[in-house]
């Protein structure tokens, strides 16, 4: 059915997520499968064991979120990805990825052809812990991106079309009833810019960030004298493949940091998965500092650290960006930024693929301007070119 229309998005009320579940071997479908039909607010309406399989059933389950395995016979993930998304209008597409730099560089592939994130497989299945971890992730992320793609198109406005017949649910377990809907987001007030240049700019993003990241860094990157220090939340491994596709579309200088490292202008700066990334004054310097300090926000790297550290060795003179992503992290550092008389920027929920991250500045209060994707970049070029920061008009 790859010629076919693409359906409608369901209405924010819409009952429990549709998610549709393609993996080749049966363990992981009936392992994942029964994981997330235990969740009373998702439901699995359709299986398949390869891409081939997906293509031609996903318009009719006509899914809200797809986890789409990689490495398949007969068609694989990243194939069948762009005839899903060409069927079913604002499907979602969670990409399941080995823990390798194959399966980094293929799933960050996936990203700029229009995957909305990814998740990686445990190397065993018979660690509890590392089973448990993957469990909770897997379900946080089907449930914040579908309930963004919801958000989404209610403040958009995109009118329902109804959804196709669907198959019966794929795992047979009695469900309770959903939560409800979450509550519409409180109203944004802006503050005042800084008014020192900054000397410093700083990104943490999370799901959706590659994709977010290259946008804003763009030709953006090549038109400002100050370092960019980004944490986005990955694992290794994929935080150097990262560095490796920012510095070929911005044109810049990217790299994972390195402990003891010296912060330079035009240069990107990455924090490595699983450490944190700080910077601290050794002299008249500012380098990089690489932590093994405990998660925050559930996250290492995490964006708060890296954010207070920079207001310590910088005071007012950076400029930071929270870009779309789970969760709240980056609330805290960027209260922190603002404090030291720096100026926070944020993404706007219509542009995010979450609106967590970007949200939980901007509702906070903190933001000097919360902005679409597409502005982003120029308005970071202008601030940091500018002698004063003047706002954002």
């Amino acid at each position: 059915m790859a010629g076919a229309e693409p359906t409608g998005d369901r209405p924010a009320d819409d009952g429990p997520l549709r998610v549709m579940l393609v993996d080749d071997s049966a363990v992981i479908r009936g392992m994942v499968g029964r994981w997330l039909e235990a969740e009373p607010d998702i439901e699995v309406v359709a299986t398949a064991a390869n891409g081939a399989l997906a293509v031609r059933q996903v318009a009719r389950a006509n899914p809200e979120v797809v986890i789409l395995d990689i490495e398949m016979p007969e068609m694989d993930g990243l194939t069948a990805l762009p005839e899903i998304l060409k069927q079913v209008r604002g499907v979602r597409v969670l990409m399941s990825s080995t823990l390798t730099r194959a399966g980094a560089e293929v799933s960050m592939k996936a990203l700029t052809l229009g995957a909305a994130d990814y998740l990686t497989k445990p190397s065993s299945t018979r660690e509890a812990g590392t089973v448990d971890a993957f469990r909770a992730e897997l379900v946080a992320k089907v449930r914040a991106l579908g309930q963004a793609a919801r958000r989404r198109n209610r403040l958009i406005g995109r009118p329902a079309v109804s959804a196709a017949p669907a198959p019966a649910p794929a795992f047979g377990i009695a469900k309770r009833p959903p939560p409800p809907a979450p509550a519409a987001p409180a109203v944004v007030a802006l503050r005042a810019p800084g008014t020192v240049r900054p000397q410093v700019i700083a990104i943490g993003s999370s799901t959706g960030g590659p994709q977010a990241l290259a946008a804003v860094l763009g030709t953006m990157a090549q038109r400002v004298e100050q370092p960019i220090l980004i944490t986005q939340h990955m694992p290794a491994t994929f935080t150097a493949i990262l560095a490796e596709h920012l510095a070929r579309s911005s044109g810049v200088p990217a790299a994972e940091g390195v402990d003891g490292e010296a912060i330079q202008g035009r240069r990107i700066y990455v924090a490595p998965g699983n450490r944190h990334m700080l910077v601290d004054r050794s002299g008249n310097q500012r380098v990089i500092r690489l932590t093994d300090d405990p998660p925050e926000n559930f996250c290492r790297p995490s964006v708060d650290p890296m954010l207070r550290s920079i207001a310590a060795a910088y005071g007012p003179a950076v400029l930071t960006v929270i870009l779309t992503g789970m969760g709240q992290d980056g609330l805290v550092g960027g209260r922190a930024i603002v404090a030291a008389g720096g100026t926070v920027l944020a993404q706007d929920e219509a542009s995010s693929v979450v609106w967590g991250m970007p949200g939980a500045v901007a509702t906070a209060g903190i933001c000097a301007a919360v902005l679409p994707l597409g502005e982003i970049g120029a308005a970071v070029e202008r601030m940091a070119r500018g002698p004063l920061l003047a706002g954002v008009r």
